[in-house]
């Protein structure tokens, strides 16, 4: 029988999530295939690019969607439990579930918006359903914008888990793809664990090191305020510098962002979203899992 496509499995996948036990994606293709009664050649049906089946692939959106909702919450990476708010949605005997429901809640509206055009996809690709009206490409491109949403989601996770020294060494990192700096070895800082005078690192802003930037590292939950960035600004001034860049993996506050705006320093504010936005661009933490070639007619070949 072919396969439902990935809002068939929503439903299921909380109800299943609901003996308040930890559930990971494997478990849920599992049960999927005996409800199912799939065989094993439609267990085994891969995707377009082989990289993944069919039936894991729409288990882990479904599963991802719901955390996304926060119907379920996600402790660990492929890990999911049901929270209050699913056991409240279950209580209302729903008998289906779809992306406009979860569209209600408004976390996973501020996802859905940021991360796909409506106007262009209807869901996740190819294999589920789509916009009659949408060219090729611009399901290539809506898809693409999914995928790095579900990917940054996960990179701000697995930063906020991390040793500050190696979340600090990971953002000098960053700025060294990005251009920064000359040779690895001289370009880039990490100041001490202690003692750092609100300074994590240092990095030239050129190859000759004719200027430097001084950065500030938190791998924080709240959103960062007023109070952190002037002191950061403090540090910055004992260092007679006048470049500096804040980053978080949280927010911030709006008072801070005036505050930076206010100084005399040059203060760059970079949240979670935007870090990992930057590490996708940069391939800092990043690899390529499947690389796709959009071919075209070379015309001057068959001209005379």
């Amino acid at each position: 029988m072919p396969i439902p496509d990935y809002q068939a499995f929503l439903l299921p996948a909380l109800k299943m999530c609901a003996d308040g036990q930890e559930h990971h994606p494997r478990d849920v293709v599992r049960q999927f295939a005996k409800d199912l009664k799939l065989t094993k050649e439609e267990q085994a049906e891969l995707l377009p690019s082989g990289t993944q089946t069919v039936l894991a692939n729409r288990a882990n959106w479904a599963l991802y969607y719901l955390f996304r909702a926060g119907l379920l919450d996600r402790p660990l990476r492929g890990r999911y439990f049901i929270n209050d708010e699913g056991r409240r949605f279950l209580a209302t005997n729903p008998q289906t579930l779809s992306t406009e429901d979860l569209k209600q809640y408004p976390s996973f509206q501020a996802f859905w918006s940021s991360s796909t055009s409506e106007k262009k996809t209807e869901s996740v690709s190819k294999v589920q359903k789509l916009v009659d009206d949408s060219t090729p490409l611009e399901r290539i491109e809506s898809a693409s914008l999914e995928l790095n949403a579900a990917l940054a989601d996960e990179l701000i996770q697995l930063m906020g888990d991390m040793d500050p020294f190696k979340f600090e060494q990971l953002v000098i990192d960053l700025l060294f793809a990005m251009g920064y700096g000359g040779s690895r070895e001289e370009a880039a800082t990490v100041t001490q664990r202690s003692n750092d005078g609100g300074i994590d690192g240092v990095i030239n802003e050129d190859r000759l090191g004719l200027s430097e930037i001084y950065v500030q590292a938190k791998r924080w939950q709240d959103p960062v305020g007023r109070n952190e960035i002037q002191n950061f600004v403090g540090a910055l001034a004992g260092k007679k510098a006048s470049k500096g860049i804040f980053i978080t993996t949280s927010d911030f506050r709006g008072n801070a962002r005036e505050y930076a705006q206010s100084v005399t320093q040059k203060v760059i504010l970079i949240n979670g979203k935007r870090l990992a936005s930057l590490m996708i661009e940069h391939n800092v933490g990043v690899s390529d899992k499947q690389v796709y070639r959009i071919k075209d007619v070379d015309r001057d070949y068959f001209e005379d």
